[in-house]
This record gives structure tokens, C-alpha cells and sequence, in this order.
């Protein structure tokens, strides 16, 4: 029997899972992420590994990571756990552990997670968004992940909504992160307002003129994003995880924003909320063996 082993490196806590060759969980832990500290990350995934494979042989290993691997330099590069940034993790690893591995960035092990086991299980091709600090995509074709000539495929977070728009990281003005995600969300609030609240507080607060105007045009922004991508890839379905996937008025009104926006009379593409919650992260690691 194959078994499958995936390890979900997070901002503040590390998971890993043993699945078997069904797909049941076996094993499954959790221990809280090394902070700035890249060669203590090493070793805790390392005793990860080594902890849930200890009676087995046959195994293969994922590893979800933040950012995303370079193909030109091996490199990790876009990475918020910025310890991570031009280190070689993925040799790194294997060098420790001493068996190949796999690794993808949590967009894309998201979207394989729900496109396999998850709320999209029934679709062809399935795009994955996780909407939350920042905004990341990922792409699955017949349960297979699609990462592009430059391993950047799905990457609408970083396509330009707003030309001249609001500055992002990656050094351009007007990206949709900069539009749609929960900081941006929050300082557009306080622009309008001059007050500071967290999402969580706003989304209690839009009854109001103020809250409308706020609203409409956080759903104008969704909708165009996602429209742009419906244009491009027209997928079966889009899957939405990450903090912003639990706002209801998403897959109502933001659907109705998205579908006016597509080009074409026929728009019936299916929005969804993810199913595995932040467990899809450790489940997409799995599955990428």
C-alpha cells in the first residue's frame, strides 16, 4: 500500500496527515510554526515526517508552503513567512529526510484539496481562490494541478484592476489583493470613515449609507475580478477559501456582480464555499503525490 503524507507549513502552526491509499485519515498533528527561524522549520517538518511515518515504508510526501518555488533559481520567492524567502526548501527537505518530495504553494494545494475531496469533487476544471491577508489562485484540470510554463498559473490576486490604483507589494498600482483582500478591505473602510475596525466589526456596520457605499463597491471589485477570470478560463466552478470565504453575501450578491460582468449572455459558472475549511491545506499536501 502507498500511503500519502502531506505537511501544511502555516504562519502559525504546522500540520501534518497520513492518508491511505483510500483517502482515510490515519494520523494527523499539530505543532505550532518555528517563528523566523528557517532551520527550525526544517527540523520540525522533518520530525513531522519522521514521527507520522515511523511504522510505515511506502510513503510519498507533500508540502504546502507560503510562496511559491522558482523554477529558474529552485528558490522560494512571495512568501509572508519571510525567513523562507530565496531559500532552497524543497532540497533542503530532501536532504533531511532523505526521500523526494513534493511542494506547491497554498492556493494550489487548496484547490487540489476541494477539487478532490472537496466542495468541487464533481468538476472538470475547478479555479481556487483563498481570499484572506492576501488573494491567491490555483488551477486543477481533471484532478490534476495546472501550474503554468512559469508556475504562476492563477495568480489573479496580482492581475491589475485599477490601472494607477492603490500600491501593491509587488511593486505595481491597482491589484485586485489590494482591493478585495481583508487588509484592503478594512483600510478603505477607515478612508471613508476615519474609523479603525476590523473586518469582522465592518461587516456588522454596513446597515447604513456609509456601509452600503462600502459594500457596493467591495462587490463591484469581486465581480470584476472574478469576471476577468471567468473570460479567460471559463472553469466549471470556482471554489472560495481563506478568512473573506464565510461572507454570505458572496455567493449572492457577489455572484450576481460577477455573472453581470462576464462576457456573455450565458453565465451560470457555480460559486462555492469550500468544504475542508483550513484543513485543506494538509489534505491538497497529500494529494499532490
Amino acid at each position: 500500500m502507498m500511503y500519502k503524507l502531506g505537511v501544511d507549513l502555516g504562519g502559525t502552526k504546522t500540520e501534518a496527515i497520513l492518508l491511505d491509499d483510500k483517502l482515510n485519515v490515519l494520523e494527523r498533528k499539530r505543532v505550532p510554526t518555528p517563528k523566523n527561524d528557517y532551520e527550525e522549520i526544517i527540523n520540525n517538518i522533518s520530525s513531522l515526517v519522521l514521527e507520522l511515518s515511523e511504522n510505515i515504508s511506502d510513503f510519498s510526501i507533500g508540502v504546502c508552503t507560503p510562496g511559491a518555488i522558482s523554477n529558474q533559481t529552485g528558490l522560494i520567492k512571495n512568501s509572508n513567512t519571510q525567513c523562507l524567502i530565496g531559500k532552497s526548501i524543497k532540497k533542503d527537505l530532501e536532504n533531511k529526510i532523505g526521500k523526494k518530495i513534493l511542494i506547491e504553494n497554498d492556493a494550489n494545494c487548496f484547490t487540489m484539496a476541494e477539487a478532490k475531496m472537496g466542495a468541487a469533487m464533481d468538476y472538470g476544471l475547478v479555479f481556487g481562490v483563498i481570499i484572506g491577508t492576501g488573494v491567491g489562485g490555483g488551477i486543477v484540470i481533471d484532478k490534476k494541478l495546472h501550474s503554468g510554463r512559469t508556475n504562476i498559473a492563477g495568480e489573479w490576486g496580482h492581475h491589475v484592476l485599477h490601472r494607477n490604483g492603490n500600491s501593491c507589494y509587488c511593486g505595481k498600482t491597482g491589484c485586485v489583493e489590494t482591493y478585495i483582500s481583508g487588509p484592503s478591505l478594512e483600510r478603505q473602510w477607515t478612508k471613508q470613515t476615519g474609523k479603525s475596525l476590523t473586518l469582522t466589526e465592518i461587516l456588522s456596520n454596513i446597515d447604513n449609507e456609509i456601509g452600503k457605499k462600502w459594500k457596493d463597491e467591495f462587490l463591484e471589485n469581486f465581480g470584476y475580478a472574478l469576471a476577468n477570470v471567468i473570460d479567460i478560463l471559463d472553469p466549471d466552478a470556482i471554489v472560495i477559501g481563506g478568512g473573506l470565504s464565510n461572507i454570505d453575501f458572496l455567493y449572492t450578491e457577489g455572484k450576481k456582480s460577477v455573472y453581470a460582468k462576464v462576457f456573455s449572455n450565458l453565465v451560470d459558472t457555480p460559486i462555492l464555499k469550500n468544504k475542508l475549511g483550513d484543513s485543506a491545506g494538509v489534505y491538497g499536501a497529500a494529494l499532490l503525490t
